[in-house]
Formats: C-alpha cells, structure tokens, sequence
C-alpha cells in the first residue's frame, strides 16, 4: 500500500482521508452551530416603554410614557423601559448585565456626546432586573442605581406587583439619577434606612425631592410628597414648590431656573437656582428613536 511521509512519519492514504474527513466534519459542526447561538436583541417600537412582557396595565404604561417623555422633552435625556419574558429568547445570556449593555449600545440610547442615556430593563420569567446606565455617568452613579432597585423595585416585584415597581423605579431613577446628572450637580449621597423593612418610600422620595429642589416631572405625585415634608422653619408639613423659567434654553445655550419653596403657616422661603440644559435635536421629537449613545457596563442589577 502506498504511503505518503507526514512531518517525518509515513501514513497511509486511507489514514489521511479519514483524519481529513473527520475535520470537515468538525469545522461544519462548528459553522452551523454560530449562527444557533448567536446572540440577538429585540427591537424597540417606541423609545418610551417597550412592554413585551405584558407587566404594564395600559394606564400604567401610558403614566410611564409620560414621565419619560415629559422629562424627554424638558431636558434631552434618553430613558427607556424595556420588558421581557426571558433573555434566552434572544441567545444564550445567563446574566443580565452584558445583554443590557449590548442591547444600549445596539439601540444607541442617549446623546452621544454626553451619554446620558438610561435603560430600566426587567426580564420577567429571569427574576433579573437592570439599570443600565450610559457612559458619561461616574461610578458614584452605580450605587445609586443599586439603592432604586434595592428600595424602589425589588419590595414590590416580589409581591408580584411589577407596575407599581416599574412606575415608582422609573420616578426614582429620573429624580435621583438623571436629574442630578443632567444639571452637572455631584451625586446625592446615598440615603441608608436603618430599618429597611419598613422605611416609607415616600419619605425617601422627600428627602431626595429636597436635596434636588425639586424634579421636572409628575407635578402632582412630586407636590403631594414634597407637602409631607416639615417646613424647617415651624416644623408642620404643607409645603408648597413650584419651578420658574428665568431664561430658556436654545440648542446652543443653557437657561436658568430658580426653585421656589413656600410655607403657607409661617411664611418660609427660599429660591434656588438652576441650570437648564440646553435642548438637544432629539427632544424635539417624540417618533424620532435614540440619537446614538453608549453605555460602558455601568449600573446596577437586580433579583427578586
């Protein structure tokens, strides 16, 4: 029988065919299994909510809709609520933080200049949740990020109530998160309840309403707990706040605020200052999609 010398040793044809065949074999397997377990996301229909997961009431997810756009169109930012039954649907994604950052930056969330885009994401059947967080935040972000879903989100996607979780989650990231960031102020510190089980939510909100001098948004849901704070001056709850326009903002210039806090009982006031950020192309439009931002991993994720 023939034989053909390989790399100093001698084989016979019949060997080589088979070894050759073997891996071809191998290297089809390997090319139909890529495209098997390629990893996917999902589009998005609106840059508001996406509610593929069905956890949203329609009045709900129109109140959603509302704060984002609202705050949108106030001030430029990108904020998006994503749910999902499960991440296999799209590929093999056992943890939620790399197909939340792959999925940012595939839909481009946030300006792509200062990368402020945000991504509340909740993958149902998972018992995961996240905020992903774009690139522009700091790390102190991260730990804020962190305490919305430890005390916003997680107490009620536990008892099964995701709508109330996913409204109040959305309020909190706005107030304590992009607000802040939005205006150029440093991170609120971290608000540390010494009895977590029964530590008021709304409490929580006021004291963040507060340090902030108040949000842009919900008007109504920020008066009526902004009102439950003592005034610092008699000490009786009632305060009144209302935000003023001193000069608008342009594509090219900031504007400027003033936050104004009364007491009815005893006549306490004060005005704060603020910066409004000058209107970016995208919060003109409330079709338009995302403008291109990117996320690098920052943020914060969740279980329940």
């Amino acid at each position: 029988m023939l034989s053909l010398p390989i790399f100093g040793f001698s084989a016979s044809k019949s060997w080589i065919k088979h070894a050759v065949l073997t891996l071809a074999g191998i290297a089809i397997l390997i090319l139909i299994a890529v495209p098997a377990t390629a990893q996917q996301f999902p589009d998005w229909q609106s840059p508001y909510v996406n509610d593929y997961a069905d956890l949203l009431p329609p009045e709900d997810e129109a109140g959603v809709e509302t704060l984002l756009k609202d705050y949108r169109e106030e001030s430029g930012v990108e904020i998006t609520v994503l749910t999902l039954d499960t991440m296999m649907d799209y590929g093999n994604w056992p943890e939620i933080e790399p197909f939340a950052t792959g999925l940012f930056n595939q839909w481009g969330i946030g300006d792509p200049e200062r990368n402020d885009g945000i991504l509340i994401l909740v993958a149902k059947d998972d018992r995961q949740m996240r905020i992903e967080l774009g690139a522009g935040y700091p790390e102190s972000y991260d730990y804020l990020a962190s305490d919305v879903i430890h005390y916003y989100m997680t107490p009620d996607f536990k008892e099964g109530n995701f709508a109330k979780g996913i409204l109040d989650g959305t309020q909190a990231t706005i107030d304590q998160i992009a607000y802040p960031f939005n205006q150029g102020q440093e991170p609120p510190e971290r608000q540390a309840p010494s009895g977590e089980s029964n530590w008021p939510l709304f409490l929580f909100f006021g004291i963040f309403a507060a340090f902030m001098g108040g949000g842009l948004l919900a008007p109504k849901i920020s008066a009526m707990r902004f009102a439950r704070k003592p005034c610092p001056q008699c000490g009786v709850a009632g305060m009144k706040r209302q935000r003023k326009t001193v000069q608008a903002a342009t594509r090219s210039t900031t504007g400027r605020g003033e936050t104004l806090v009364d007491c009815p009982h005893c006549g306490y006031h004060t005005s704060t200052p603020y910066v409004i950020s000058t209107k970016s192309s995208s919060s003109s439009s409330s079709s338009g999609g995302f403008s291109g931002g990117s996320s690098s991993g920052g943020g914060a994720s969740g279980r329940w």
